[in-house]
């Protein structure tokens, strides 16, 4: 199980980005959540599989259609896993 928190920059906020994330964590069969922050990120921790990490960091790459990525960053996580589903949250989790 490897975990990570990444932070997309750009055009992220205001173009679905956050329900699309999930939708794509999910279908990786990922765990975690995504949110908004207040300098116009949109930042994620997910949990799961290597290989399912690696496909859904390259998707947030590109993002969603109206999305205009500028950076990723990554930062692995070395904490046991807490989720059991991928979400929509609403304020960054403690």
């Amino acid at each position: 199980m490897t975990r990570a928190r990444f932070i997309v920059r750009g055009v992220a906020q205001g173009v679905n980005f956050r329900a699309e994330a999930v939708r794509q964590a999910r279908a990786r069969g990922l765990t975690g959540c995504v949110w908004n922050r207040a300098d116009d990120a949109v930042e994620l921790i997910a949990e799961g599989d290597t290989a399912a990490l690696a496909a859904l960091q390259q998707w947030l790459t590109r993002g969603p259609r109206l999305a205009k990525v500028k950076s990723v960053d990554r930062l692995d996580l070395v904490d046991e896993k807490r989720y059991g589903d991928f979400s929509i949250a609403y304020a960054a989790p403690e």
